[in-house]
């Protein structure tokens, strides 16, 4: 059960930490779009592919976690045998 909540309070974190950056990238591109408009396209392109890639990589990294628990550990509420 903790490592359901973990990963929801984790996920929500993230989409506040992203929500908050989107909301102010208009201000982000604008200012440096004043020096270049090609970095702030990539800085736009970088964000929205860093969004996509933290969601991708949080799957991943917890398929690896459970490869790497012993056989012997189960998980709550599961019982083995018969």
């Amino acid at each position: 059960m903790s490592e359901n909540r973990n990963a929801a309070i984790a996920a929500a974190l993230i989409l506040i930490g992203f929500g908050l950056v989107a909301y102010l990238m208009p201000r982000i591109m604008l200012a440096i779009g004043a020096y270049s408009p090609w970095i702030a396209g990539g800085v736009a392109v970088l964000f929205v592919l860093a969004f996509f890639m933290v969601f991708w990589l949080r799957p991943r990294s917890a398929e690896a976690q459970q490869l790497t628990r012993p056989s012997s550990v189960t998980p709550q509420g599961l019982r083995q045998g018969g």
